[in-house]
């Protein structure tokens, strides 16, 4: 599944964080806690890693 923009990105790197116990899993809110408890680290890795450039900051509707 690719990002489809900066703040999806942003919150797959904060759960990527809490996985690997580099944040506190109570720290997290919103999509980058459901992104915690819904996937692999592996997935998280994949959407955190790429290029930020040229992705708008929000997604479109």
């Amino acid at each position: 599944m690719p990002v489809k923009s900066k703040k999806q990105q942003q919150a797959a790197g904060a759960a990527l964080a809490a996985k690997r116990g580099e944040r506190k899993a109570s720290s997290l809110r919103g999509a980058s806690k459901s992104m915690y408890k819904s996937m692999s680290k592996a997935e998280l890795r994949r959407m955190a890693k790429g290029k930020r450039k040229g992705k708008p900051k929000r997604k479109s509707q």
